[in-house]
């Protein structure tokens, strides 16, 4: 099974529409580019073409029904490049900046960006804590986050980055009901101006398997303290 074929069964397997020509042939390029680069520089433990489509790609576009249209959107601890490199490709409308403290990851995000003319993409090194990064406060309609932190932590790295009536979306695995009952119990939706966390789980399905996958999504109801996010070690030491 070539390359476009493998894709357009794992996105209708998934419940996503099925890519055209256009959209294959970037996907395409984007995988050999990272099993490329992957081989000399370790971005994933992620290696072949059917998993990197499913785990990588697949997984990063099923939140994409959840984002707005033309919706300004901030993807935290992007890594090499997921959800936001998928959601750029997919979604032109988007306008997505991808964060991430590892200046390999990024310079690849670049690279990518770059090979596929992607002009929905900017790619920033750094933390959401940084000073130099919290200039953007406030400024997105999504903030995405892919198995980044607990939800207590992301809360505070993510919240602030808000316009009020923007949302988190935060992607976890199967013990997502535990880490939401743990949030609750503490401060940081109350103090960081969130709402309710709702959840949305759903199956991912490869070709001999399925697991589980979800989003938190949170909403910004009100504006939050200018101290926040602290400096990472503040946060880790004494969560909200």
């Amino acid at each position: 099974m070539d390359f476009s074929q493998l894709l357009s069964t794992s996105f209708e397997k998934n419940g996503l529409p099925a890519p055209d020509t256009a959209l294959a042939r970037m996907f395409a390029c984007f995988t050999e580019h990272l099993l490329a680069v992957n081989q000399i520089t370790n971005l994933t433990a992620i290696r072949d073409v059917p998993s990197v489509i499913t785990k990588h790609y697949v997984d990063s576009l099923l939140i994409a029904d959840a984002i707005p249209t033309n919706a300004r959107v901030l993807d935290i601890g992007c890594g090499p490049g997921f959800p936001s490199i998928p959601l750029a490709i997919f979604r032109p409308d988007l306008t997505i900046v991808s964060l991430d403290s590892t200046a390999k990851k990024i310079a690849f995000v670049k690279e990518s960006t770059n090979i596929l003319s992607l002009n929905n993409l900017t790619a920033i090194s750094g933390r959401a804590e940084d000073r130099s990064v919290m200039k953007e406060l406030g400024f997105f309609d999504v903030v995405t986050s892919r198995a980044v932190a607990n939800l207590s932590v992301l809360c505070e790295l993510c919240l602030p980055y808000l316009k009020i009536g923007g949302k988190m979306l935060a992607m976890k695995g199967a013990k997502i009901e535990d880490e939401v009952d743990e949030l609750l119990h503490g401060k940081a939706i109350g103090l960081l101006g969130g709402s309710e966390p709702t959840i949305r789980t759903w199956q991912l399905f490869s070709d001999n398997s399925a697991e589980t996958r979800g989003v938190v999504e949170i909403f910004k109801e009100k504006e939050c303290g200018k101290q926040y996010p602290r400096a990472y070690a503040a946060i880790i030491k004494s969560p909200l």
